[in-house]
């Protein structure tokens, strides 16, 4: 089989919220390959805390892609402490020109707490506009029901909660076993 023709890997919704003094991020457990469930309970929600300094993380795509961009945004962090955003863009910059670091094919959403960033390999370090933030297979499906939920009582944990579970129902690629992490600015 030729490297063309092999199935890819799909399978991975995250999502961030920004309500109430906190951020949640949330990422489903399925790894599918074309159309077969590979894994269903892959963790792709991390804490991170370089130098006492937490940071939570969530990657769509390559596992093995996102663990590389996650240390290197660890070493990032400890070079400039407590500065996610700088060391959001110090490290879309290196993912833009440096040779090896442009075949990762991931995507990230990062928080601290204070700020949540869409991390891309195009160079992007995206703040949402509306508070709330997808990515992967299933994103835009969690993403619109997160936006039409952000205006009700719930909190950024229940709204992500059920904005995955909609993206869970609608999305073949998702599924409802999540991975959850809360941090407050």
């Amino acid at each position: 089989m030729a490297d063309n023709d092999f199935p890819g890997w799909h399978g991975t919704t995250i999502i961030g919220v920004k309500k109430g003094g906190q951020v949640v991020i949330a990422g489903d457990g399925q790894v599918s390959m074309g159309n077969t469930v590979m894994k269903g309970t892959a963790r792709k929600v991390r804490r991170l805390s370089p130098g006492g300094f937490d940071v939570v993380a969530g990657f769509a795509g390559s596992t093995a892609d996102a663990f590389a961009l996650l240390e290197r945004l660890e070493a990032k962090l400890e070079a400039t402490p407590g500065q996610l955003a700088r060391a959001s863009v110090e490290l879309a910059k290196d993912w833009r020109t440096d040779k090896y670091l442009q075949k990762l094919e991931a995507m990230l959403i990062v928080s601290d707490g204070k700020d949540i960033f869409v991390i891309t390999g195009a160079g992007d370090v995206l703040e949402p506009e509306h508070d709330v933030t997808a990515i992967g297979s299933g994103g835009n499906y969690a993403l619109a029901a997160a936006r039409a939920l952000m205006d009700s009582e719930y909190s950024a944990e229940e709204v992500a909660r059920r904005a995955m579970a909609i993206a869970a129902d609608i999305c073949v690629f998702t599924n409802g076993n999540l991975t959850v992490e809360t941090i407050r600015g």
